[in-house]
């Protein structure tokens, strides 16, 4: 005849599955509590920012007496997959002229095709965006962007008007500070702030920002 558990055992048994229970409850939640931190982390900003003028040495285009959005992306960094939906929703909601720039960061020593991402091909889909290739950084550096996502906006006078996020946290799609800001200085000539957090990849990064998004 078998064994039959003393009821000790039992007690035990069941102690050692809650404990387990426990601990994974804790796990789970402190992960949320990581993700949670990430999302809401933003980018360091570059003292002092963009030029206040825009500056002459650029390579981007600019047309005189038309405002200018310059987006700065990093082609995988998943998170700046919201940042070009609101891009999007952006020279929607902006009545007036504006013309938009995508730059795409291709660091140094990247093989050939490394920025055709499907990021890079939603930028080039969007009406009246023109797609422009940052090679080595050079024009994130000249603008102070590190992060992808940097979004600059000077007026018509080339004076800086804008320089932050257009969204919220780390992949998140929606109102936020940077887009509403951007619309009211377009609009009016005048926000409560010319700046707003930017979350997404470095923009100096290679392979390590293709392991935190994706294309």
């Amino acid at each position: 005849m078998p064994d039959v558990p003393d009821a000790a055992e039992s007690t035990r048994g069941n102690r050692l599955a809650a404990a387990a229970l426990v601990v994974w409850a804790v796990a789970v939640v402190a992960a949320f509590g990581m993700l949670g931190r990430y999302k809401a982390t933003a980018a360091t900003q570059v003292p002092d920012g963009p030029p206040l003028v825009w500056p002459e040495e650029s390579a981007l285009p600019r047309t005189p007496g038309r405002p200018t959005l310059v987006l700065f992306v990093h082609p995988h960094c998943g998170c700046t997959q919201a940042t070009v939906t609101e891009l999007g929703r952006l020279l929607g909601r902006v009545r007036g002229p504006l013309d938009a720039r995508v730059a795409v960061v291709r660091p140094e020593g990247v093989p050939d095709g490394w920025d055709e991402t499907a990021l890079v091909g939603r930028a080039e889909s969007i009406p009246g965006v023109a797609v422009f290739r940052d090679a080595g950084g050079a024009e994130a550096a000249r603008f102070a962007g590190n992060a992808s996502g940097f979004t600059v906006v000077y007026g018509a006078d080339g004076r800086r008007l804008f320089a932050g996020g257009l969204t919220s946290a780390r992949g998140h799609e929606g109102e936020s500070f940077g887009g509403r800001r951007i619309v009211s200085l377009l609009e009016t000539g005048v926000a409560d702030r010319g700046d707003a957090p930017t979350f997404g990849c470095a923009l100096a990064s290679t392979a390590a920002a293709g392991e935190e998004g994706t294309e």
